[in-house]
């Protein structure tokens, strides 16, 4: 099992606005030069971060980009499904016979994993 870069990219870029300051939008360039990412590259991931609801963008000169909410609500979870979506890591090969017992097991893998990065919170990072 892996993650796209871009989970992780968007996992670092959410922490730095986390540690921010709430009322002033962090810039895409200085966003990306924090990673030594391409401003291209990262605009793609913070547009899927901002269709997710969990920052939002401000044009104009001083714009940038900042949390939308609560700090302290926002989960590794609510990260990853912005980026990877809300699939199922694991797709059985079976005939979708819900008795299947490796799916099972697969499946309760995957709860249990989701409910530590739910539980998770990226600002407990900055303690």
């Amino acid at each position: 099992m892996k993650y796209s870069k871009a989970t992780n990219y968007a996992l670092h870029t959410m922490a730095f606005l986390i540690a921010a300051a709430p009322d002033r939008p962090v810039g895409v360039q200085q966003l990306a030069d924090k990673q030594g990412l391409s401003p291209t590259y990262l605009s793609k991931i913070l547009t899927k971060l901002v269709k997710a609801g969990l920052i939002e963008s401000a044009s104009g000169a001083n714009g940038g980009y900042r949390l939308r909410g609560k700090k302290e609500d926002l989960s590794f979870l609510d990260v990853i499904h912005a980026i990877e979506g809300t699939t199922s890591i694991f797709e059985c090969c079976g005939s979708g016979n819900p008795e299947c017992q490796i799916h099972q097991v697969m499946l309760t893998a995957e709860d249990a994993m989701e409910q530590h990065l739910r539980n998770t919170k990226l600002v407990d990072l900055m303690k």
